[in-house]
C-alpha cells in the first residue's frame, strides 16, 4: 500500500504563490503516474495536474498557465507550483497515483493540505 504525506499549503493573498510537495512510500513510484487533485467544501474532489512517467503534463483548464507539475523520482516526491492564486483555489490539495485522464490509483488518501487564498 502506498502512501501519501502532502504538505506546503497555506493562506496566501490572491495572486500569490505556493509550492506543494507529496512524499510517496514505496519503491514504485517512478513507474506511475502522479496527479495532484483537490476537494473543495461541498464539491467532489478533482484533477488538477497530471504527470506521466515520461514527464508529460496535463492540467484542469482552470489551472493551465498558473499550476506547474514536476516529479523527483530520486526523492519520491511530486511538487506542484501554484502561482497566480485565486481564491477559487482554496480547498484542501492531495496527491495520488493518476490513472485515467481523470482518475486516481488508490481509495486512501493522505491527509491533504489546506490552500486557503484570501480576496
Amino acid at each position: 500500500q502506498v502512501q501519501f504525506v502532502e504538505s506546503g499549503g497555506g493562506l496566501v493573498q490572491a495572486g500569490g504563490s505556493l509550492r506543494l510537495s507529496c512524499a510517496a512510500s514505496g519503491s514504485t513510484f517512478r513507474l506511475n503516474a502522479m496527479g495532484w487533485y483537490r476537494q473543495a467544501p461541498g464539491k467532489q474532489r478533482e484533477l488538477v495536474a497530471g504527470i506521466s512517467t515520461g514527464g508529460s503534463k496535463n492540467y484542469a483548464d482552470s489551472v493551465k498557465g498558473r499550476f506547474t507539475i514536476s516529479r523527483d523520482n530520486a526523492k519520491n516526491t511530486v511538487y506542484l507550483q501554484m502561482n497566480s492564486l485565486k481564491p477559487e483555489d482554496t480547498a484542501v490539495y492531495y496527491c495520488n497515483v493518476a490513472v485515467g485522464p481523470t482518475g486516481w490509483g488508490y481509495d486512501s488518501w493522505g491527509q491533504g493540505t489546506q490552500v486557503t487564498v484570501s480576496s
